[in-house]
């Protein structure tokens, strides 16, 4: 009777430890593809599953997740027969996890091969310049036929980048002096054109300051003008001035004169005054009025009387 206990118990045990590894719990971004004695049966996405014992097995756990995969380099000549090395990196993701399972053996090396091959087309139909200037044309190209041809074994494409070119060292030191030769020659026109601006620049700068020369020039000319003109105009205005003032001083002279009653011997006597003030001048020739001739003449006798008496003293 303990021995039957004993048995169910370990019985029992095995089924539950059987139970127990059957169970399985398929993590996120992951698919299991089932097989059931031998044939695919399902496919278990993310959550609890329990597969039957001895009947049902897994046969490939799939990543679901986006994948990168760096290739060697691959020797491709190009369409000037040049060869040059490249390497390419393709980013795929697995869209169908049977496909994937029984598409294709090895489904890394027939992309890789897949990869080769592609990129010997399309950069066989390049020359070197054109594949060095056109990694994105040969990127869409390749991106498209491998996902095309990748499609049946449940893989997609999503992008395919050129890593890098390495053309022969020769092709490179050439590049290299070419480069060179390029940068030597868009400095000597970016001198020039620096050099043609300073030119410019200095030639405006003169011709600006001409020109306010010129203006400044003109204005000192034009303020000189006015100066002098101003200057003329107070001369002229003292200038009248003073003769308005002379002949008001004569004029009072005279009514001064006038008031006082002169006599004709005071008036004789300013006559000669303004004769003395006459020859003292440059004329050579002086003309008497006759009205003071006779009082001359008189003037001369009475001198001439008076010095006759001084001799009979």
């Amino acid at each position: 009777m303990d021995i039957g206990i004993y048995a169910l118990l370990g019985l029992g045990l095995i089924v539950l430890l059987v139970i127990i590894s059957n169970i399985k719990i398929v993590p996120q971004a992951h698919a299991v593809v089932i097989e059931r004695l031998g044939a695919f049966s399902s496919v278990w996405d993310v959550g609890f599953h329990v597969k039957v014992p001895f009947i049902e097995k897994i046969a490939r756990n799939v990543l679901l997740k986006e994948q990168v995969v760096d290739f060697a380099p691959q020797p491709v000549i190009t369409k000037d027969n040049v060869t040059m090395q490249i390497d390419t990196v393709i980013y795929f993701q697995i869209s169908d996890a049977k496909l994937y399972a029984y598409g294709v053996d090895h489904p890394m090396m027939a992309i890789e091969n897949l990869t080769a091959t592609t990129l010997r087309n399309i950069i066989g139909d390049l020359e070197l310049d054109e594949t060095l200037t056109s990694r994105d044309t040969v990127n869409t190209q390749m991106r498209a036929i491998l996902d095309e041809a990748t499609d049946p074994w449940g893989i997609k494409i999503n992008r395919v980048e050129l890593k890098n070119i390495l053309p022969p060292r020769e092709i490179q030191d050439s590049m290299e002096k070419q480069m060179k030769a390029e940068r030597e020659r868009r400095e000597a026109i970016l001198r020039a054109e620096g050099e043609k601006k300073s030119a410019i620049l200095v030639a405006e700068g003169q011709k600006e300051s001409v020109i306010l020369n010129a203006e400044a020039e003109k204005q000192s000319t034009i303020l000189r003008a006015e100066a002098a003109k101003e200057a003329a105009i107070r001369e002229a205005e003292g200038q009248a001035e003073a003769i308005v003032k002379v002949q008001a001083a004569y004029a009072q002279g005279i009514k001064l004169l006038n008031e006082a009653a002169p006599t004709g011997e005071v008036i004789t006597l300013k006559g000669f005054e303004a004769l003395e003030r006459v020859a003292d001048g440059q004329a050579t020739k002086i003309i008497i009025p006759s009205e003071l001739q006779g009082i001359a003449g008189l003037a001369v006798s009475v001198r001439e009387l008076m010095s006759k008496g001084a001799g009979l003293q």
